[in-house]
C-alpha cells in the first residue's frame, strides 16, 4: 500500500522531471555563462580571440563608472514610479468596471488594445505625440494656451515621459488581473457587509482590498521583472538621453556591448541587473506572504 501511494506521488513528478531539466538548463547555463564572462574582458571586434581574464576589474570599473550610478538610480526611479502607478490606476479603473455597468465589454476591450500594440510601435507612436514641432500633445497644450514643452529634450522631464509611455501600454494588464481578483469575490461577503450596514469605504478597506491583495502583490512583482527589462520603447524614445537623464540599465548593457563592444563589461551590468531584480522581487515576495499570514 505505501508503495502504491509512493508510486502515485511520484507519477506527476516523472512527467514534469523533462520540462523541469529542460526549462533548468534554458535558464541556468546562459547565468552561469554570462557570470563567467563578467570576469574576462572580451572586445566584439575581437571575437575570434579568447577572452582574457580580469577578475573583478569589470566590476570595479562599473562602480567607479558615473555614468552607470547614474543608470542604477535611474531605473530604480522609472521601476518603482511605473509600478507603483500602474498599480493605482489599474485598481482604480477595475474598482469602476467591476460592478458591470452598461457597455462594460467595450471598456475592457478598449483597455485592453496598448498591451496588444508592439513596444517598438509605442516608443515611435509617443515620440511623434512628443514632437515639439507637430505632436499632437504640444498642439493641444498651444490650443490651451500653453507654452510648447520639450518632452524628450528637456533633462528634468524626459524621464517623467518615458513613465507615462509605459503606464500607458501597461496599466491595462493590471486593471485586468485587479478586475478578475474583484470579481471572484464571494458575493456572500459582500451581502453581509451590506446587511450589517457597511458603507462602499469600509467594504473596499475591509473585504475587497485585503481579499485580492495577494493578486496585486503578485501583480507587482510581474510589473516589476518585466520594468526591469524595458528597453525597446526608451531606445526609440529617447536612446537614454538628453545626456543619461532616461539611461536605464538594461539600456546601458546594450551600450556597452553593441557600442563599446566589451561583452565582459556588458555581462557584469547584466549579474548586477539580475541581483537587483532578485532583491526588490524577494522583497516583494517576503511582504506577500506576511500579509497572507496577517
Amino acid at each position: 500500500m505505501s508503495s502504491l501511494s509512493l508510486r502515485q506521488k511520484s507519477t506527476p513528478l516523472m512527467f514534469l522531471l523533462p520540462s523541469l531539466v529542460i526549462m533548468a538548463f534554458i535558464l541556468l547555463v546562459p547565468i552561469i555563462m554570462g557570470l563567467r564572462l563578467s570576469f574576462f574582458e572580451w572586445l566584439m571586434r575581437d571575437i575570434s580571440k579568447e577572452p582574457t581574464f580580469v577578475g573583478l576589474r569589470n566590476y570595479i570599473e562599473l562602480f567607479k563608472s558615473d555614468n552607470f550610478r547614474t543608470s542604477v538610480l535611474v531605473t530604480i526611479r522609472f521601476v518603482l514610479s511605473v509600478v507603483v502607478i500602474e498599480i493605482v490606476a489599474g485598481l482604480i479603473l477595475a474598482l469602476l468596471l467591476e460592478s458591470g455597468l452598461k457597455g462594460m465589454r467595450f471598456f475592457r476591450t478598449l483597455f485592453v488594445l496598448p498591451i496588444m500594440v508592439a513596444p517598438v510601435v509605442v516608443g515611435v507612436m509617443w515620440r511623434f505625440m512628443y514632437n515639439p514641432s507637430y505632436g499632437k500633445i504640444n498642439y493641444l497644450l498651444t490650443q490651451l494656451g500653453f507654452e510648447r514643452v520639450g518632452w524628450l529634450s528637456n533633462p528634468d522631464i524626459a524621464l517623467t515621459s518615458v513613465i507615462i509611455a509605459d503606464v500607458w501600454q501597461w496599466t491595462p494588464f493590471v486593471f485586468l488581473l485587479a478586475l478578475a481578483a474583484l470579481q471572484g469575490i464571494p458575493k456572500d461577503l459582500s451581502d453581509a457587509a451590506v446587511v450589517d450596514g457597511a458603507n462602499y469605504m469600509q467594504k473596499l478597506l475591509r473585504i475587497k482590498l485585503p481579499y485580492i491583495a495577494s493578486i496585486l502583490g503578485v501583480t507587482a512583482i510581474l510589473r516589476l521583472i518585466d520594468a526591469f527589462r524595458s528597453l525597446v520603447v526608451i531606445f526609440n524614445l529617447t536612446y537614454g538621453g538628453p545626456g543619461v537623464s532616461t539611461e536605464v540599465m538594461s539600456l546601458h548593457l546594450y551600450k556597452s556591448a553593441f557600442v563599446s563592444q566589451r561583452l565582459g563589461l556588458a555581462s557584469a551590468i547584466a549579474v548586477l541587473l539580475l541581483l537587483l531584480i532578485v532583491i526588490l522581487s524577494l522583497g516583494l515576495i517576503v511582504s506577500n506572504l506576511k500579509n497572507k499570514e496577517n
